[in-house]
């Protein structure tokens, strides 16, 4: 790979423009989903059904990772994708408000908004990706990757409690009002943030990259014969699909049984996201080769049975009643499961290379692919079955069953996780590790 690569600084930059997307979609898919259940008092399978379409359009990711080899220029497709999320996230409340006077010319206007949403996420999500992967040393990918994750949920944290406050009390205008001024100033940040980076920085001829791809269908079917490889496809489609289905109702659960006001329990998600955040230092200080504390497949069982017992917790919090306890339960959620990706993001990244054919990109694109759709199903499977839930009972035991199910997934994850991430596995990890929470110990904080 001639030419100069990216520096720490344009990593940090890089990590901008998914601070940036961060922004835009927590108001998406969380905000949103709130006042469209106890606001608009309509069936949470509608804001689940939005949520499953950005979802699902994830699953077009190589096509347009593709689509920005064969231009062999990231940029257009990173601003251009942060212009269609920015339009779809103020589109988005734009239908929530237009709701209000005409039920199906908001939803309409709700799909649309949704499909840009996807696409703008995806088109910008995986252009990122890409010149990381092609413009970042080796020994520099996993760090890098730590980065952006974690500034993508610095995104999510400093949004849901920034607007929280602007949100209270609500009114649809508010809602647009704040939702079109987060969307401008994050595609203002994006743009800025990757602005010349590509320029300064060389990459490999459009014919290197085509000498080294291998044939799609031959590398997939080789990855999908080892065996744990397919293991640990089932164990992320499964881990993600309990990580998913409680966030499309927590807000809603907050509103309807705690009385929260839509700013109260935006600032609810918030908490949760700070959780994530520590979660993820957490493990990347506790692991680090200096420390030695637990290996990545203790930290990946401890942050699903962590989870599961913090769900139970919320469930408590709604019987007995103090918002106290709740906000407790909620932040140790958040605090498990970003112990549990953060430890299941360094046991992918030392598994795809610990493969054979050198077929790290397909197995991450796997295992990508089945987190997608476990986020899709998650979220809709969440809200229909609260929907179906409330016809027989009160909201309250309603969430909880729900929850409670979401508790028994993350205990199945944990004990697949204790068949998959063997100790030899964490052998071949070890190289790999060593990068991985380096620099999330001092990087992490950078986000």
């Amino acid at each position: 790979m001639p030419g100069s690569q990216l520096s720490w600084l344009d990593i940090a930059r890089i990590g901008l423009v998914q601070t940036a997307l961060g922004a835009i979609v927590v108001l998406a898919t969380s905000t949103m989903n709130r006042v469209m259940v106890v606001e608009l008092a309509l069936p949470a399978m509608v804001p689940g059904a939005l949520v499953t379409i950005h979802y699902a359009l994830q699953m077009l990711r190589p096509r347009w990772g593709y689509g920005s080899d064969v231009s062999r220029r990231r940029t257009p497709w990173i601003i251009g994708g942060m212009a269609l999320l920015a339009l779809g996230g103020t589109g988005a409340s734009i239908a929530i408000a237009l709701m209000e006077q005409n039920l199906t010319a908001g939803i309409t206007l709700a799909i649309l908004a949704f499909v840009l949403v996807g696409v703008g996420v995806g088109a910008t999500g995986t252009s990122l990706l890409a010149l990381l992967a092609s413009r970042v040393g080796t020994e520099r990918r996993a760090p890098a990757a730590t980065i952006v994750w974690l500034m993508m949920i610095a995104g999510f944290v400093v949004t849901t409690i920034v607007s929280g406050s602007y949100l209270d009390p609500y009114s649809p205008l508010r809602l647009v009002t704040v939702t079109a001024a987060v969307s401008i100033i994050a595609f203002m940040v994006a743009t800025l943030a990757i602005w010349g980076i590509e320029a300064r920085t060389s990459d490999r001829t459009n014919e290197d990259v085509q000498k080294s791809k291998p044939d799609f269908t031959q590398a997939f079917f080789q990855v999908w014969s080892e065996p744990a490889a397919r293991k640990f496809t089932i164990f992320i489609f499964v881990s993600m699909l309990a990580y998913s289905m409680q966030d499309l109702i927590l807000e809603p659960f907050a509103g309807l049984v705690f009385g929260m006001t839509p700013g109260q329990s935006t600032k609810l998600s918030g908490l949760q996201h700070s959780g994530v955040f520590a979660g993820m230092l957490m493990v990347a200080v506790a692991a680090h080769p200096k420390f030695g504390f637990g290996s990545l497949r203790a930290w990946v069982m401890g942050g699903c049975l962590g989870s599961a017992i913090a769900l139970l917790c919320i469930v408590a919090a709604g019987t007995t009643g103090p918002a106290t306890l709740l906000k407790a339960a909620v932040f140790a959620l958040g605090v498990a499961n970003g112990a549990y990706a953060s430890a299941a993001i360094g046991s992918m990244m030392g598994l795809a290379a610990s493969g054979q054919h050198a077929r790290e990109g397909t197995r991450m694109g796997i295992w990508g692919a089945a987190q997608a759709v476990a986020f899709g199903i998650g979220g809709f499977a969440g809200t229909a079955a609260v929907d179906i839930a409330r016809m027989f009972m009160q909201p309250l035991n309603a969430y909880s069953c729900v929850f409670l199910f979401e508790a028994v997934l993350f205990v199945l994850s944990a004990a697949l996780s204790n068949r998959v991430l063997t100790p030899q596995a964490e052998t071949a990890r070890d190289k790999h590790l060593a990068n991985h929470n380096g620099l999330s110990t001092s990087a992490a904080r950078t986000g």
